[in-house]
Formats: structure tokens, C-alpha cells, sequence
């Protein structure tokens, strides 16, 4: 049951083990390698687009479908999937959705046509969303002080540099066509990394103690149809010339989300509980970092998507190519990532709004750079690579930073709001940035590149938007 600020929280576990003894260590390793795997797969699918394109015959809305689908069905559940692993055990719930998401990519690996690519997709995130919001709940319990702030810190990482690294590893399976599978490559993949976790995960995880939580099914169906009436005229509208259909479905998404909030008072004064907690809600600095990492993984996702189309479609690369123009960025992004806490702690809440502006010149300067059909060269890559010190400096402090500061009894919650949001930033940049790439972009190259240099330049205001939030959610 939701409890109000007046209210004690619902009794969850001790931690299940503390320290850094090899135990500890090893039930991290195992959570981050499904969070890993999970993130990967909301980019992968990127550099894989052109492949898919040819082998499928798919529409640019299919293909953009491809790619959000699976993060949609992701983000809606999250909340919900945290609840379960409340209600039926951590353990539990990570190794079925680690079963499911294994079999979905499987599935995925053998579609025949676009729509059933999609529907596996959908699957895949159903998947992602029972395991992944276990992982910050087993941080939590298992890690204190220092050890945890390190623990955090390495899972902000992996949740932001995955969406790098994917591009990366998409290119170099997609080229390397192990036994002709090409793009099913990117899905394949997942599938003996999946049944390896599943050996292992049973005997390495605790057994945390079950809790009475109950699922908000109202929120849960008020919530589904706004975000699909949200994103799906943002993803067919550009092929469609934005018929009426479009626009009243977008007002109707603005309906649903108000009518979501209000599900959610009704179902706090029912003594319900609400997919977003009156209690998780009010956590220091939860809101406007929700809102900060949205508008960041906006940009973010929306920029891997629209450059993994230009740099093969436009300028003709390779998908291995493709990928490992993203090394640089990938590679300033761990190292700023991982070592942000040697900055002295009193420049921490500077850093990270500075880091913002910084990515967000960065993708205004790349901008202009390709607007005129220019190949990647020393310079780009440059860059590329300040662009990844930017976002390293920024996102994971930032999430690393709120979550510390979360009791563990509201972990579970507020790793499900905090990671919907990354999702749901992911899914509207898609949608939104790649409709602008698509809709601004023609036949010749000239015109591509014009494209992909305005919607580079409207990408780096929208972060700069996201540095004022962080500043504010700094103080």
C-alpha cells in the first residue's frame, strides 16, 4: 500500500549482503550484465537500420517502430515491474524477465516481416521491464556507503554508456555476418548471453523478503494509451503528411496524461497504490531530475538514431564503419563516467550542468559540421569525443547523485520512475527528432545533410534546456 508522508514505509529486507566481498561483487557483476544487455538493445538496432531496411522492405515509420517498440513497452511497465519485484521477490522477478527477454530475442533473430519484428520487440521490452528495475533494488540492498555510491555510480554507467556501446557492437555483428544472419545478428547475440545469466543468476542472487505491494492496474491503463497516443503520430505522421488523425491523437495523449495524474490522486485516496507515489515523489531533487533526464535522453536517443541513418544512408558507410565512429564518444563517456567522483564533491552540483552545456555546444558544432555533406573526419571525431566527456560529466552524477539519497524502502519506486523517464525520453526523441531528420530530409545528400545538421542544432537547444534543469535540480 502507498504511504503517505505521515506514514511509515512498507517493510522490505536488510540488505542482503554488505561490503565488497566477492559475493557482493558477484551479484553486481550478474545485475549489471542484464541491465547492460537490455540497454544495448534500445541501439543496437540502430546501425542495423539500413540492413533492415533492405532485407524487411520496411517503411521509415516500420523502422522507427522497430526501435521504439521495444522501449515503449519498456518504459510503460517499469513502475510495474518494480512492484512485482516487491510483491514476488527480486530474484524472482529478474530471472523471469531475463527468460523472457532471451526468448523474445531469439524470436526476434528469427522474424520473417516487419510487423513481426515489432510485436518481438514489444516482447523484448515486456522482458526488460520485469528485470531491469530489480537491479537499483539489489544495489541498494546489498551495498552501503561508499561501496553503494561506487555501485551506483557504475550502474548510471552502464544505463547511458550502453546506448554507445550498442551502436558499436551493432556495427561490428551487422558487418562481421556470422553464417549470413546480418541484421539478426544484433538479437541473436542476446541469446547465450541469456542463458549463461540464467545459469548463474539463481545461485547468485539473494532472496530478499516479499512484500504485500499492490499493482495499480487503473494507473497502468490509463498511462498505456497516452504514451502510444503520444508516440505513434510522431512516428507516422511525416510519412502521412500529418493527416487530422495525427493531431487528435496528440491532443488526446495530453488528455490521457492529465487523466493519468488523476488516476493517480484517486488512487492514493483509496489507499491504492499509484505507479508514481505520492512519497517516492516528493524525494529530494526526484522531480526535476526525472525531468532532466527525459529532456537529456530526448536528445540523446533521438541523435543516435538520426546519425546512424545519415552515416550509412547519407554518406554511404559501412555498418562496422558506422559503429565504430561512435568509439570516441564511447570511450570519453566511460572514463567521465566512471572517475566524475575524483572532481572535488564541492563542484559536483557546477559539473554537471557545465557538463550539459558542454555536450550541448558540442552537438550544435557537429551540426554545422555535417550540414554541408562533409565526411567524418579528425576533427568530428574530436568533437564526437568532448561531446562524450559532456554527457559522462552530467548523466551519470546526476542519477547516481538522487539515487544515493533515496531510502532503501522507496528504491524499488523510484528506480521505476527515474528509468521510465530515460525510457520515455528515448522513445519521444526517437519519435520527435527522427520525424524532423525524416521529414526535412530528400533524395540527394545535399539535402540529408542539411537535414541531419538542423536537427542537430534544434537537438543542442533542447540540452541546453536540460543544463537550466539541472542547475536547478543541483541546488
Amino acid at each position: 500500500m502507498t504511504q503517505s508522508l505521515t506514514q511509515s514505509p512498507p517493510a522490505v529486507a536488510a540488505p542482503a549482503v554488505a561490503g565488497t566481498g566477492r559475493r557482493s561483487l558477484a551479484i553486481l557483476a550478474v545485475i549489471l550484465l542484464g541491465q547492460f544487455m537490455a540497454v544495448i538493445d534500445a541501439s543496437i538496432v540502430n546501425v542495423a537500420i539500413p540492413a533492415m531496411r533492405t532485407s524487411l522492405h520496411a517503411s521509415g515509420s516500420g523502422l522507427q517502430l522497430i526501435v521504439s517498440g521495444y522501449v515503449i513497452a519498456y518504459a510503460v511497465l517499469l513502475v510495474t515491474g518494480a512492484r512485482l519485484g516487491d510483491r514476488f521477490g527480486q530474484r524472482t522477478m529478474f530471472l523471469a524477465g531475463l527468460a523472457l527477454f532471451t526468448i523474445a530475442s531469439l524470436a526476434c533473430g528469427l522474424a520473417w516481416n516487419t510487423p513481426s519484428l515489432i510485436v518481438f520487440r514489444f516482447l523484448q521490452g515486456i522482458g526488460s521491464a520485469a528485470m531491469i528495475p530489480q537491479v537499483m533494488t539489489l544495489i541498494q540492498r546489498t551495498f552501503t556507503g561508499t561501496t553503494r555510491a561506487r555501485a551506483l555510480s557504475a550502474y548510471a554507467a552502464v544505463i547511458s554508456g550502453g546506448m554507445v556501446v550498442g551502436q558499436i557492437l551493432g556495427g561490428l555483428i551487422v558487418s562481421a555476418d556470422i553464417a549470413g544472419t546480418s541484421w539478426r545478428g544484433v538479437f541473436l547475440v542476446n541469446v547465450p548471453i541469456g542463458l549463461v545469466l540464467l545459469a548463474v543468476a539463481p545461485s547468485t542472487l539473494p532472496v530478499t523478503v516479499r512484500t504485500e505491494r499492490k499493482l495499480d492496474l487503473a494507473g497502468l491503463a490509463v498511462l498505456t494509451p497516452a504514451v502510444l497516443l503520444l508516440v505513434v503520430p510522431l512516428v507516422l505522421g511525416h510519412e502521412q503528411d500529418w493527416p487530422v488523425w495525427t493531431w487528435i491523437a496528440l491532443a488526446s495523449a495530453a488528455a490521457g496524461f492529465i487523466g493519468f495524474a488523476r488516476v493517480e490522486r484517486w488512487v492514493h485516496r483509496r489507499g491504492g497504490a499509484p505507479l508514481f507515489a505520492d512519497q517516492v515523489l516528493r524525494a529530494p531533487g526526484l522531480i526535476l531530475t526525472a525531468a532532466t533526464l527525459f529532456t537529456v535522453m530526448c536528445t540523446f536517443g533521438g541523435w543516435l538514431f538520426v546519425m546512424a541513418i545519415h552515416l550509412q544512408s547519407t554518406l554511404g558507410y559501412t555498418a562496422l564503419h558506422a559503429g565504430l565512429l561512435f568509439l570516441p564518444m564511447g570511450i570519453t563517456f566511460a572514463l567521465a563516467s566512471l572517475n566524475w567522483q575524483r572532481v572535488p564533491e564541492r563542484l559536483h552540483a557546477t559539473m554537471i550542468p557545465a557538463g550539459l552545456v558542454l555536450a550541448a555546444t558540442t552537438m550544435v558544432i557537429m551540426g554545422l559540421l555535417l550540414r554541408n555533406g562533409a565526411d567524418f573526419g579528425p576533427l568530428e571525431l574530436t568533437v564526437f569525443g568532448i561531446m562524450g566527456i559532456g554527457f559522462g560529466l552530467s548523466f551519470s552524477p546526476l542519477m547516481a547523485r538522487t539515487t544515493a539519497k533515496i531510502p532503501v524502502a522507496l528504491a524499488a519506486d523510484a528506480s521505476g520512475i527515474l528509468v521510465t523517464n530515460v525510457q520515455l525520453g528515448t522513445v519521444v526523441g526517437i519519435a520527435s527528432f527522427g520525424s524532423v531528420f525524416l521529414t526535412l530530409a530528400g533524395t540527394t545528400t545535399v539535402s540529408a545533410s542539411h537535414a541531419v545538421g538542423v536537427t542537430a542544432i534544434v537537438e543542442g537547444v533542447t540540452v541546453l534546456a536540460a543544463s537550466a534543469l539541472a542547475a536547478r535540480a543541483a541546488r
